[in-house]
């Protein structure tokens, strides 16, 4: 395995792009992932070795306000920044990779962004595999509470909102330890990033939902506090792909890539790319 060493890259208004690329020696496909709120790439290192043992490249980068990218912590100017943001990420992996098929796998957060970036930007990718992918409006913004929250955003959109995320986000309490106490997760975002995740970035989706046809893998934890497990439901019967495929885990949490079962879930990802191959493969024969 080589390319362990970050990068930057400059994205469409300059803000440099931390993004680190891991490549296998044999290699069958790409995948880029996209992490959730308040997180970094660091946080996939496990995944991307599995996903490298079995043959697939990952291109990880920590999305603007996060991480190691440059620019202000914890605040968005407009959700679609990160659409084009990720298809910064897209062009260099299809540049460096001609004719090899490229996947997207999104975590909450990222899971809105790529299913977002799969209604705008419909023929760059193979296929899609979104985890507990929040692409519905949370109880935190719904009615009257989202219309007080872009109220006072107006006023004030810079103010510190506290990141609310806590024990509910693994069963494994090691990796909610881990999470706390992690110096690159956000303790706290602007108000503004919050009316542009939340309520702007899952209106658009919802605006352009009929235009979704990527091959797509749905995974969620059936317990899952934080995005119930209806809104990948909803979001399964409401997308027009032929080919789809759902799975809710049963008992598990947000995370469900650090739960103790996660070799379980990366294997039903490994699967589903190996398959999507084999059917690609079929169709170019």
């Amino acid at each position: 395995m080589n390319g362990h060493k970050g990068e930057y890259v400059k994205s469409f208004d300059g803000t440099e792009l931390y993004f680190v690329k891991n490549i296998p020696e044999d290699i069958k496909g790409i995948v880029i992932v996209v992490h959730g709120f308040a997180e970094h790439l660091g946080r996939y290192e496990y995944v991307t070795k599995r996903l490298n043992n079995r043959g697939y490249g990952v291109y990880r980068f920590d999305n603007r306000g996060h991480g190691k990218t440059k620019g202000e912590k914890g605040h968005i100017e407009k959700f679609e920044y990160f659409l084009l943001d990720t298809d910064t990420i897209v062009k260099i992996a299809k540049e460096e990779n001609p004719s090899i098929p490229i996947y997207m796998l999104g975590h909450s957060m990222g899971g809105l962004i790529a299913a977002t970036y799969g209604t705008e930007y419909r023929d760059k990718l193979n296929g899609q595999i979104l985890s507990g992918a929040a692409i519905a409006k949370s109880h935190q913004v719904k009615g009257i509470k989202g219309c007080i929250f872009e109220a006072l955003n107006k006023i004030s959109p810079r103010t510190r909102i506290k990141n609310p995320i806590a024990d509910t986000l693994c069963k494994n309490q090691d990796v909610v330890e881990n999470y706390l106490s992690d110096p690159l997760n956000l303790k706290d975002a602007t108000l503004n990033f919050y009316v542009e995740f939340l309520i702007k970035g899952v209106k658009l989706l919802d605006k352009n939902i009929d235009l979704y046809r990527y091959p797509c893998l749905i995974l969620h934890g059936s317990d899952d506090k934080i995005v119930p497990k209806k809104s990948s439901e909803s979001f399964f019967r409401r997308i027009r792909s032929i080919d789809k495929r759902i799975i809710i885990y049963e008992g598990l949490y947000h995370e469900i890539l650090n739960e103790k079962t996660k070799d379980n879930i990366i294997d039903d990802i490994c699967n589903w790319l190996d398959n999507q191959n084999s059917t690609n493969s079929k169709l170019n024969n």
